[in-house]
């Protein structure tokens, strides 16, 4: 069965009438064979020149290739250990430190010449004009990792997405607007991609790269249809997310597993999937080079500059009923920057928030606005804002911060603000990432038979219709109460 034809996700959207960019039209790209690393600029942010070689996720794995061959085994002096959590429910899919590829998986070609390996980049996606906002924001509250409804009223899911998607549309549109009437997202990640597949070929890796964003164009479901049309033999999946949560990595995951697990071409791919990198050398050194940079533009040497890092929250219930491991993983990420940043002699005070929560339920704490105005009450006057879980400016690090937060911090006593650009397509960023994807291609295996999800109550049609019906009843029904909507206004 086509796996994009029978997806479930996004029903009301025609996948044959949208715009699918990658970054392999025709395998046109022709490079100079070198072995020397690429510097790739785009983004405007330039970061080390010491490319990393180690795993991911805290696993070695071996890769007969590699430049650094001692034993066989990569990843050992150059990887900071992660944060794992026992038995956690996020643990569905094949990762590729826990499995072992299979050359026989696929019925394809196993000369190495005849295979064909692709990325494929996972990212969230955003609305590119103020038309756009309003289904951006049905398709992000629709997803049942986004708001995780009791299972007695998940039918009430699209309903809700609707009706919440129509209120706080007009507040979204002014953030929109005050960025330039779009997210620059998709653009930032086709030239990640871009720069990805030039650092893999000046590495002596052809690939196809692919872009699959979750909520907007171009969605996983189409890049997912692009990979099955080139007859991918191999692939490895790279969410731009540092750290793994079942909100963002999750997610993603999710709809590829469902994906593949309905299509016979797919479900014998392997696939190897890096699930987090945070702990990465070349990541910690490359956010460590980008925060030592920013200082050094403070205007007094001896400036005490307090280092805020700030990552996008999430319920607390993810955390404490879910097992989601995100704060734990971002916890860890900030120890390892600061631990880099120390051994560089940078020793500045730090600490870090959560921000962007939405409605009344209780999300990780501290929250950027709170602390903003505690610092200034405590009377701290220069503050480094750094975006640790972003590697793309987008509408939280464009409008949210350096808007709303700098206004605030400027308002509550801080005198000096400055603010850390995302990685983007820093040299050194990139090639970590195209280190980590030829660590993790070993690995790769078919996947597995996805556990059941939210989804599979709308397996029979007239179960679907039925509940659809008298769930868009009551939402209507709620949409007219003038008390309703001033209350869910607040709380938005």
């Amino acid at each position: 069965m086509d796996a994009v034809a029978n997806s479930r996700v996004l029903p009301h959207l025609n996948l044959s009438n949208s715009r699918l960019r990658n970054s392999n039209r025709n395998s046109s790209i022709s490079l100079p064979q070198t072995k020397s690393v690429l510097s790739v600029s785009c983004c405007s942010v330039e970061g080390s020149q010491n490319p990393d070689q180690s795993s991911f996720d805290g696993f070695m794995v071996p890769y007969r290739n590699s430049p650094d061959r001692r034993n066989g085994i990569l990843g050992a002096p150059n990887m900071y250990g992660p944060v794992q959590k026992s038995n956690p429910s996020w643990q569905t899919f094949c990762s590729a430190g826990a499995c072992i590829y299979d050359e026989h998986a696929l019925e394809s070609p196993s000369h190495a010449a005849e295979e064909k390996v692709g990325v494929l980049l996972l990212n969230l996606g955003g609305p590119e004009t103020l038309h756009d906002v309003q289904p951006f924001l049905y398709n992000l509250f629709a997803d049942p990792d986004i708001i995780r409804l009791p299972r007695l009223f998940r039918f009430l899911q699209r309903p809700l997405a609707q009706l919440i998607s129509v209120l706080r549309a007009p507040k979204s549109k002014e953030g929109y607007a005050a960025i330039g009437g779009g997210s620059p997202l998709r653009k930032i990640t086709d030239e990640q991609a871009q720069a990805l597949k030039m650092a893999l070929e000046a590495k002596e890796m052809p690939v196809n790269v692919y872009v699959g964003m979750r909520y907007w164009y171009p969605f996983t479901e189409e890049a997912v249809h692009e990979i099955k049309k080139d007859k991918i033999t191999r692939l490895v999946v790279l969410p731009l997310y540092p750290q793994y949560s079942i909100s963002t990595s999750g997610s993603s995951i999710r709809v590829l597993q469902s994906m593949f697990s309905e299509d016979s071409y797919l479900s014998r791919l392997p696939v190897s999937i890096i699930r987090s990198w945070y702990q990465r050398r070349g990541y910690i050194e490359s956010m460590a080079n980008l925060i030592e940079k920013e200082l050094q533009g403070f205007s007094k040497p001896e400036e005490v500059v307090m280092i805020f890092f700030s990552a996008h929250g999430v319920p607390v219930s993810y955390v404490e009923d879910a097992g989601d491991p995100y704060k734990d993983q971002m916890e860890d990420c900030i120890r390892l920057i600061m631990q880099e940043l120390k051994s560089r002699g940078i020793s500045n005070d730090h600490t870090l928030a959560y921000q962007s929560r939405v409605g009344p339920v209780q999300w990780l704490k501290p929250y950027t606005d709170e602390v903003l105005v505690e610092l200034g009450q405590r009377g701290v006057k220069s503050l480094l804002a750094v975006p640790v879980s972003f590697v793309s400016e987008h509408i939280e690090t464009l409008e949210e911060i350096d808007m709303e937060y700098r206004e605030l911090a400027l308002e509550s006593g801080i005198e000096n603000w400055g603010r850390v650009p995302a990685l983007g397509c820093s040299s050194s960023f990139i090639s970590d990432l195209a280190d980590a994807v030829i660590e993790a291609l070993p690995a790769a295996q078919a996947m597995s038979t996805a556990e059941s999800t939210s989804e599979e109550a709308d397996a029979d049609p007239v179960s679907y219709v039925i509940k659809m019906f008298f769930g868009s009843i009551l939402a209507f029904i709620l949409l007219l109460s003038p008390k309703l909507i001033s209350t869910v206004r607040n709380l938005l």
